[in-house]
This record gives C-alpha cells, structure tokens and sequence, in this order.
C-alpha cells in the first residue's frame, strides 16, 4: 500500500465549521431551508471520496480522521445548534427539536470520548434520524387531518352560506311581494273611490242639467204663449188668456228650480300624499336581532312548589313576537356551571313578560332560569341567568330495615304477606340443598343480613310493619304528603326518633307520633303518641300532607287537596327525627320535594300553638 497524504476531494458543499457568513454567501439560509438537501449531497458526496481513498490513505498528522457518520452528525449539530434547527424546519414541535438535538450532541460526545465505533455511531443516527422522521410524519398527518377539518367545515359554512342566503333572498321576494300586493290593492280601492265619487257627481249635474233644460223650454213655451197673448183684442179672450198665462207661472217649473249646482267640482278630497310612507319605505331595514331581556330576581316569586319568573326588555321593542323561557336544577349557587350540568328545559311560545311553572317537585337546591325575545325572523341573545333557591325535603323510603312483609321502592310501599315466608325458605332452601349438617358460615340468613349503611339499625320484624325515610330532620320547617290504595286496610303516617325498636309500632311509644287509619272489620281514624289514642272526627282525606317544624316542636296533619287541619301534635324534640310509615294489606305512595305550602304556613300561624283538641297527647320526650 503506498502511503499518501489523505486529502478531502473536492465538493460542492460547505462544510458546517467553515463561518456561518460564508455558509450564507454560499446560499444556505439562515432560516435553515435547504439544510437537509444540503447535508445529504455533502454526505453522499464524503463517502463515495472515503471509498476511494481508504485503502491508499495514512492517518494525517494532525490526528485521526472523522468518520463520514461523525462528520454527519457533526452537521446536524451544527444545525440544530442554529435558530432555526432541522427539525423545526420539518415542522416538529420545539420540545421534540430539543431532543433530537440532545440526542445528536449525546452521540457526539460519546465520539469524543471514543466509546462507540463508527457503525455504532451511524446506526445510532439511522435510529434517530428515523424517529424524528416519524414525529414529522405524525405531526404532517395531524396537521393535513386539522387543515382537512378545517377545510370540511369551510366547505360546511360555505353551503350554508349559500343555502341560507337564498333562503333569506326568497323570503326577501316574498315580502316585497307582500308589499307590492297590499300596495297594488290600496291603489285598486283608491280609483274604485275616485271613479265612485266622480260617478256620483257627474250623475247629480246630469240630473240637475235634464231638469233645467226641461224648465227652460217650458219657460220658453209659456214666453211665447204670452207675447201671442199681448196681441189679442178682445177683453174676454184676453182675461182668459191672462189667467192661464198666471197659472202656468205659478206652476212653472223655472220659478222652483234652484240654480245652484249640487254638487262642486271639487275632488281635493280624495287628493293623497305619500310623503311620510315613502319616507318609511325608505327606512326599510333588516330585522334587527332582540336585545337580551332582563329578569327581575326581586319580583320572582318561589311559592307553593311553582316559580313565578318575570322579565322586561331594556328598551321598547315592537318588534318582539314572542319569548323563550328556559330553566334547568342544580345544586350549585351563583351564575351556571358549564359542566356536569343538566340541559335546559325549554318554553316555547310565551307571548307576555312573566311565566309560572307549577306541579315542580324541588329535587335540587337551586334552580336557573333565562329568558330570549324572539321577533319573526329570530330569537336574540339569552338573558344573564338567574339562580332562584327551591330547597324542600327529599326523601326515600329505606328499604335496608323495613319490614320483610314490606316491598319497599323508592317512595313506594306495599303489604307482601310472603315477602319474608318466601326469602327465609329460599334462603333455607339454599343452605339445605346437598346437605345434612350445619349451614355453611358463609351463607347469610334473613336475619343475619348485612347492617344497613345509614344508621345500622335493625330491620322491624314482629307487627312492626314499618318502614322509615332515609333522611333525617334535625331543623327548619318540612313538608310531604302520602296516598294510600283504595284498598289499604290499615296504615299509619308520622314521624319517629331513630331509636325505634324493631318490635315497637308508631304511635304506641313515646318516640313516635302518628295518625293511624284502621278499615278493618271498623272504620277508625285516630291520632296516635305513646300509646295514647285521640279518635279523629273527621273523613279521612285522599291525600295527607304532613307538616314538621321541628325547631318548634310541632307535627301537623292536613287535607292535601283543601289544607283542612286534621290534627297537631305540640312536643319538643330532643333527637332528629324520621318519617314513618306503617301499612298493612294495602300500600303508601309519597310525594317528598315539596314546599310547605302557603295555606298550611297561613294556618301554622293563626293556630298559636297546639290545637285544644290534641292536649291530652302532647309530652316533652327525652
């Protein structure tokens, strides 16, 4: 091998530790467009030189030669060391420029360090040049997706722009239309009025014309005749000539005859000026888009499980057609949350400035409302919302400590007579299935069931049939109503503290207070405390509303449909207390989300107190 000084052979490109200046001069931009281009003719360029000169090259004295991958990355060091770096130039996001660029300095350093070999160095390179070619391809594909979109929803707005301004165009023809209709049928009535009124003129003057001419000739006939007369010369024939001349006057139609024209030929009346119209069409405009209205929160009113919502426009609008209420529950106070909120319920069509929703059941704290005028061709903005407060007691019934005779739903209960004969046999026909000996421990029996979650208390059993809310009350004033089937034979509604033993009923301890219904061989209705029974001498309602101020000790029973008082209890209560309900062959239904309505609140307030009737049943329970 004969030994020669290794000599870079002549190319095109620059190399990228010549200055920056020079680069430039040479057509390498300082934006970096061109670099890749570039860098790959010098590489390809490098190595085909490298092939020919290797097996005849020395090491140069100055040191050993780079590898053609180490020039390379060198190169795109140097790149991505520029302002703006080579993969930034493909489009990639800065945080992925920064780690290729750390990736290649990593490989560069490794090269100074001589830990990798040159095939390990350019398989290195192949390995991220390819990696950051993807996250181009990535980012090139979600751009052309984003600019695709982009392009569908243009395309979108451009049809609707066509499609609805020919909609507008048409109905713009139509109400021209319109006007050229009424205006032709004004113009049409206007000559009906003009010919009429010329018509009946002219037939007066002919008529007044006819007359006159008809005195004239008969004026001129009897002129003659008495000129004739002047020549007779006889005194007899002449006094008669005389006489008939004077009677003929006196009858002559000339002599009766006004002179004066009936009617003028005057027509300025039926004249017309349409100066103030066309100044009027002259101001014909689009349809302005309604002002957003605004709700009064002062004279809304919450009352009665109905909301009374009122509103005014900010400035006169006579344009205005109609209003669009709108409202939807939350439990959030203040303006309306964007997310995880319930959609808008919608009232179309409400032609006055204030709506009442009634029949709502309060099943949230709060409830927002907002208000759009609406003019033939469009409804304007929404009103700022308003958040009007509608708290009233929710409740379900709690099935986990019912009675197992009870089938319990919601705020639904019925009598089972085999609810608990039926899941005791299952259960033991279960346990019993394939065995002799002792029910395995982990099957649970009936009575053994897992404690209820909400106070862990026992499930009534015995005649208990009873079953309590889910909530408890410990202030502030409730209200609910219970409907029983027409069939129930027996059922009682009160209230009762939480420690009610499984075996006790409502009513007959001093826990409990309740009115209790009986059509069962005899028809009574009483109300019930520790034991101690008030016979109710009125008709049982269909519907009982129940009314717990807890705060002032009192539970009151009332007709739900006319608000009659049934009968008041007067005690203080030491402990929260529970809706209860006992049923037996029948069932309840309950209404909870309800307001106290205003009647009962109107009657709470004129009782004072406790009614007469109801003393020897009132005690202060501990």
């Amino acid at each position: 091998m004969r030994g020669r000084s290794w000599s870079r052979p002549p190319t095109a490109a620059l190399s990228p530790w010549q200055p920056r200046r020079q680069r430039r001069a040479r057509g390498w931009g300082a934006d970096g467009r061109g670099r890749e281009a570039a860098l790959r003719a010098e590489a390809e360029a490098e190595a085909e030189a490298e092939a020919v000169a290797r097996p005849r090259t020395a090491a140069p004295a100055s040191g050993p030669a780079r590898p053609t991958s180490l020039r390379l990355l060198a190169r795109l060091s140097d790149a991505a060391s520029g302002p703006a770096d080579l993969a930034s130039g493909h489009g990639l996001p800065e945080s992925k420029s920064h780690v290729l660029t750390e990736r290649i300095l990593l490989v560069q350093g490794k090269w100074k360090g001589k830990d990798l070999e040159s095939r390990d160095l350019g398989s290195m390179l192949l390995f991220t040049g390819s990696e950051a070619l993807q996250r181009i391809i990535s980012t090139l594909a979600n751009k052309n997706d984003e600019i695709q979109n982009f392009i569908d929803t243009l395309n979108q707005t451009l049809k609707g722009v066509q499609e609805n301004s020919s909609n507008i165009l048409s109905e713009l023809d139509e109400e021209f239309d319109s006007l050229y209709s009424i205006l032709d049928e004004v113009k049409e009535s206007m000559i009906n009025s003009i010919k009429q009124e010329q018509a009946r003129k002219s037939q007066e003057l002919q008529s007044q014309l006819s007359q006159c001419n008809n005195a004239l000739e008969n004026s001129e006939e009897l002129l003659e005749f008495a000129t004739r007369s002047l020549d007779i010369k006889e005194a007899e024939e002449f006094s008669k000539a005389a006489r008939q001349i004077k009677d003929r006057v006196t009858m002559a139609s000339a002599f009766r005859l006004s002179l004066k024209p009936k009617v003028s030929d005057n027509m300025t009346h039926l004249m017309v000026d349409f100066s103030q119209e066309r100044q009027m069409l002259q101001t014909l405009k689009f349809l302005p888009v309604p002002k957003a209205p605004e709700i009064d929160p002062v004279e809304c009113l919450v009352a009665d499980n109905a909301v009374t919502v009122v509103w005014r426009m900010p400035e006169e609008d006579n344009k205005i057609d109609h209003f669009i209420l709108e409202y939807r529950k939350t439990n959030f106070d203040g303006l309306p949350r964007v997310k995880d909120e319930r959609c808008w319920d919608i009232i179309d069509n409400i032609k006055g400035t204030e709506y009442t929703l009634s029949g709502l059941r309060f099943d949230s704290k709060y409830m927002n409302f907002r208000v759009r005028a609406c003019n033939k061709a469009v409804a304007g903005e929404c009103s700022d919302p308003v958040t009007l407060e509608t708290k009233a007691l929710n409740f379900s019934l709690d099935s986990s400590s019912s009675h197992l005779n009870l089938r319990v739903e919601d705020t639904c209960v019925e009598w089972d007579p085999t609810g608990g004969k039926g899941q005791e046999n299952k259960v033991k026909g279960k346990e019993n299935k394939g065995r002799s000996g002792t029910p395995s421990p982990k099957r649970t029996s009936v009575g053994s069931r897992p404690p209820a979650v909400r106070g862990s208390r026992d499930r009534f059993t015995g005649e208990s049939y009873t079953v309590l809310g889910d909530t408890a009350i410990e202030s502030g004033q409730h209200y609910w109503e219970v409907k029983a089937q027409k069939d129930c034979k027996s059922y009682s509604v009160g209230v009762a503290y939480k420690t009610l033993g499984k075996f006790d009923q409502l009513g007959k301890t001093n826990t409990s207070w309740c009115i209790h219904v009986n059509n069962w061989l005899q028809n009574t209705f009483a109300a019930k405390h520790n034991n101690k029974v008030k016979a109710l001498d009125v008709t049982v309602p269909e519907r009982i509303g129940v009314f717990c101020d807890f705060d002032g000790g009192q539970l009151s029973f009332y007709d739900a449909n006319s608000k009659q008082l049934l009968y008041s209890f007067k005690t203080k209560f030491t402990q929260p207390v529970l809706p209860g309900f006992m049923v037996w062959c029948g069932g309840l239904s309950l209404s909870t989300g309800m307001q106290v309505p205003s009647a009962v609140r109107t009657l709470q307030k004129s009782e004072n107190g406790m009614t007469g009737s109801a003393s020897s049943l009132n005690i202060v329970t501990q």
